[in-house]
This record gives structure tokens, C-alpha cells and sequence, in this order.
């Protein structure tokens, strides 16, 4: 590949953290009266900003609700820690190939901030990436913000980053500011939905994504 800058979606793509995701919204909603949904729908708004996953998830909410919501779910969340285990096998060492390649890596993702610190500390992964941003410090994906801020820290042109991500939410923000894409399918949504937005590819195995990622 020609791309210089690997940008990289958290939850669902290199950690694991798609179903517990999903059980801290289930419990922090049903707590507070709200009625449960599918399991499929907590899932589906996974990659959105939160204030834009709740909207989806529970429209009308007040923003009182939104803030006791959104402190229940940081509650149940913070109970399981992100670890190197629950880094996506794989993923570790290719962080590791691609800064020893001298390919700059970033995150951009849909967590808070305080989240992604706390991830990025707790994870041992902070240290790979040159900039990380987050929804609450710009706006939630598809909208390309926290891509524009990525390539202006490089200073780069959108055709020499890549995003790699696990949702509609990445591909279509990829998308809209002309970045090529790359689809991973063992997070939130499916190869047939990630295509949609025209990646690049879609890869099946952590494998396969390094083989493209380092051709």
C-alpha cells in the first residue's frame, strides 16, 4: 500500500470491547426506567459519540437523563479494564511492525477522552500513536473531523492516510473527506454493510490486514 499515516478505530478494532460495550448501555438504561432494546441495536450505534448513540438509541432523552446515563455506563464500563488481553490477537505486534516501518499511527474514535486515556494507558498501546482524537473533542464520525485534525497534525493529503475501522460510521467518515478505507470484520458491523462506502478492501484476519498494511 502507498499510504504513509495508519489511522486506527478503537472498540471493535483493535481491542475486543464490542459486547461489554453493549452490556454497559443494556444496564445503565434499564436502570434508569428505560426500556431494554436488542442487543443488535446497543451494538449498531458502537463507534457514534455517545451523546449521538443515546439520541438514536433513546430519543427525547433530557440532558439530565443523558448525564445520569452516560455516568451509569462509564460506571459499568470501568468495572472491566482494557488490557493487553483484550488487544485483538495480532494486534499488538502489527502496531509494533508499523512503527518500526516509520509509518505514523493515530486513533480516531467515538470513546470520550477520559475513556481513551484511561484505554490507552491500561493497554500498554499508548505510546504507538502520534495523535489520538476522540468525539467529544471534535464531532462524532461520519462527520470527518477528527480525520481533518489527523492530517493536519501530519500535514498531509487525505490520499496518504488510511482509516481502518469496523463500522459504517469509519468507512462513510473515511469516505466524505476522500481517504481511502479499510474494513475489518470482526467488529460491530458486517462485510456486506462496510462495503457500502467503498473500502479499499475488507479484511477477515488480523493476517490479512498486515499483509496489506506492510506489502
Amino acid at each position: 500500500m502507498t499510504q504513509r499515516v495508519v489511522i486506527f478505530d478503537w472498540d471493535g478494532t483493535l481491542v475486543d470491547s464490542v459486547d461489554h460495550i453493549a452490556d454497559s448501555l443494556h444496564q445503565a438504561a434499564t436502570d434508569m426506567g428505560f426500556p431494554p432494546r436488542d442487543r443488535a441495536d446497543y451494538r449498531d450505534i458502537i463507534g457514534l459519540g455517545m451523546v449521538e448513540a443515546l439520541d438514536r438509541l433513546y430519543p427525547g432523552m433530557t440532558p439530565e437523563e443523558m448525564r445520569q446515563i452516560r455516568e451509569g455506563y462509564a460506571r459499568y464500563f470501568f468495572q472491566q479494564p482494557v488490557t493487553p488481553q483484550s488487544i485483538f490477537e495480532g494486534m499488538a505486534p502489527l502496531l509494533e511492525s508499523l512503527s518500526e516501518a516509520g509509518r505514523p499511527l493515530a486513533v480516531a474514535t467515538g470513546k470520550s477522552r477520559p475513556g481513551l486515556s484511561r484505554a490507552l494507558a491500561s493497554s500498554g498501546l499508548g505510546a504507538r500513536f502520534g495523535i489520538t482524537c476522540c468525539a467529544d473533542e471534535t464531532r462524532s464520525k461520519p462527520d470527518p473531523a477528527m480525520l481533518h485534525r489527523i492530517l493536519a497534525h501530519y500535514d498531509i493529503a487525505p490520499g496518504e492516510a488510511v482509516m481502518i475501522g469496523d463500522t459504517v460510521y469509519d468507512m462513510e467518515m473515511a469516505a466524505r473527506v476522500g481517504m481511502p478505507s479499510v474494513g475489518v470484520s470482526w467488529g460491530v458491523h458486517s462485510p456486506e454493510q462496510l462495503n457500502q462506502h467503498d473500502p479499499v478492501t475488507v479484511v477477515q484476519t488480523v493476517t490479512e490486514l498486515r499483509d496489506y498494511l506492510l506489502a
